[in-house]
Order: C-alpha cells, then structure tokens, then sequence
C-alpha cells in the first residue's frame, strides 16, 4: 500500500489542472508544467483536489503510483512558489561570476570551469562566494545545483570547496595531529 501515493493533493487557488490522455498540465502564476503517466496510473481532478490511482497491486505500479503523485505535487509547489537551492563557496582566490546564463567558476584549476543550467533553472550570483539556484522544475534545480558542487567538492581538512548553504562538512585532524 503506497501511503504517498493515497495522498490527496490539494490544489491552490491560482493553479488550475488539467488531465489529457496520459498528460498532467499545471498551469500556475510562474509558468506551465506538465507531467507523464505511466501506463496503469489514473489521475482525477474533483472539488480542489487531485486524486492518483492505481488498478492493481503489482510492485511496479506500486511504485509508480507514489512516484507520480510525488511529481504531480512537486509541479504544483513549482508553479506557485518555485524551489530554490544555494551554495557556499570557500577558498581563498574562489569566486563565481555570471556570464549571460552561464556561471563561470574559478576555484583553484588551471582554468575557467563554465557551468550551463538546465532548462527550467536560473544561476543567480549573490556576490562572488554565495550561489542561488532557483526555477520551477525541482529535478532541474536540484540536478544544477549538483553539477556546480561536483567541481569542486568541500575537502575534510581545510574544508575548502562548493558546498550548500548549511551543510556541516566533518573535519579531519592533519598530520601533525600526532607529533609532539
């Protein structure tokens, strides 16, 4: 039994949904999303809310069925609110500047690292250390701000690199640690 997939969601007042054929549409304030059904996934839109169903208990469509309703309310949150994901930047001489859409990384390497955003996210650089990623799309937001902290991850020692704004990076002791 999907205890996800059983949630009704409710639907806000300026969004409107809309199901055709085997597409979801959510039309919010900040744009249009829409989302696949698999095969065996039923959606109904009644009285403000959205209902997701399934017709039997196979284990895949046991797990679609938490999935789409999982998607279905994550572009329902993105329509209205959007997401947004920041990042920290640590390390003396590391900066990012924004290039047109592009942000532009110079963290230690012997060149520019350029990182392009997904369709559905927009880079915002605060000032030179602090990043935003914002958008509609969660998949798309959360996969951008991946992308840009796989460049350079925080290291355990001096705990230099790209990291998200208040994540606890665990520090080791150096070498000297031992010596006396």
């Amino acid at each position: 039994m999907s205890r996800i997939g059983n949630k009704i969601i409710p639907i806000p007042e300026k969004v409107a949904v809309s199901v055709t054929g085997s597409v979801v549409s959510v039309k919010g304030p900040k744009g249009t999303m829409t989302v696949a059904l698999p095969a065996g996934i039923a959606v109904e839109v009644k009285e403000g809310h959205v209902h997701v169903t399934r017709p039997d208990d196979l284990q895949q469509t046991k797990e679609n069925h938490g999935t789409v309703r999982a998607h279905i309310n994550n572009a329902i949150v993105g329509v209205t609110t959007g997401f947004t994901k920041k990042l920290e930047i640590v390390g003396i001489g590391y900066r990012g500047v924004l290039r047109g859409a592009n942000l532009v990384l110079s963290i230690g390497y012997s060149h520019e690292v350029v990182i392009t955003p997904d369709v559905g996210a927009k880079i915002v650089v605060v000032d030179p250390t602090n990043i935003t990623i914002e958008g509609m799309d969660r998949q798309a937001v959360g996969q951008t701000a991946a992308r840009i902290r796989m460049v350079r991850e925080p290291e355990p020692y001096q705990g230099k690199g790209i990291k998200y704004k208040g994540e606890h990076i665990i520090r080791k002791e150096g070498k000297r640690a031992g010596k006396k």
